[in-house]
């Protein structure tokens, strides 16, 4: 009967040890490095996973959308990727800061001159986009991702309200309520839309801050795992213990 407890207690502690460290689904997300407000300027981050064991990710192509096009679209640069910005001719002109925009960015495309992103590895891809629709709670960007075994996978489908998480769903970024200082309002146009070089330098920043996050979220969940092990290693110590006792008595 002991043994059996033993034995029980050990196929417990392996479970969660199992269940802790397998990676969750992963697919290509977007999320804003701080807020992503209506009518504002933000930088957002297209993070990449590489779910294959026995190719790396060479390339990945995000369309923008085409219903609330962005006037200013600045990817950062990302050491061992090439960057292609595509414009195309907008239906309707939108104004921005007192002028008429004819077209704007529909995809910027990234392509490795390296290695890519190899198995176990992400990586991402930070952008300075601007203005943020103010008539838009979110943004849907549609992500093609490439292997180097000429594997590709399209994360295009839009998740719906109310219902399961598609197989392969595109990119979303929330959008906040807008602020008091965004474009449009009292905050000055030099103050509203970044320079080159601002943008890379905020840009270069808040990826240092993400970066930093990523790593103490890996540590923590190290730690929980480390402390599951140690704690199945004592119960299984008690209950030898408690049989040595059963036997010498």
């Amino acid at each position: 009967m002991k043994a059996s407890r033993l034995a029980a207690a050990g196929a417990v502690a392996v479970s969660a040890v199992v269940v802790l460290s397998t990676p969750c689904f992963a697919h290509v997300t977007v999320q804003p490095e701080g807020a992503a407000a209506k009518g504002g300027y933000a930088v957002v981050d297209f993070k990449v996973p590489n779910e294959r064991d026995n190719a790396s990710t060479t390339k990945l192509e995000v369309s923008f959308p085409t219903e609330h096009p962005l006037s200013s679209v600045m990817p950062e640069p990302v050491p061992g990727w090439k960057v292609d910005v595509t414009k195309s001719k907008l239906d309707k002109p939108i104004e921005s800061h007192g002028r008429q925009i004819t077209e704007a960015v529909s995809k910027v495309t990234w392509t490795a001159d390296g290695k890519g992103i190899e198995p176990g590895y992400f990586q991402k891809f930070p952008v300075s986009v601007g203005a943020l629709p103010e008539d838009a709670d979110e943004l849907v960007f549609k992500a093609i991702q490439t292997y180097s075994n000429d594997e590709v996978v399209r994360w295009i489908e839009v998740p719906q309200e109310g219902q399961e998480e598609p197989d392969n769903p595109a990119p979303v970024l929330e959008l906040s309520a807008a602020e008091d200082d965004h474009h449009g309002s009292s905050g000055s146009e030099a103050s509203e839309e970044p320079s080159d070089d601002a943008s890379a330098a905020a840009a270069h920043t808040t990826t240092e801050a993400a970066e930093s996050a990523d790593s103490t979220d890996t540590t923590a969940r190290v730690l929980g795992i480390v402390g599951i092990v140690v704690g199945a290693a004592g119960v299984a110590y008690g209950v030898l213990a408690g049989r040595r006792r059963d036997t010498t008595a």
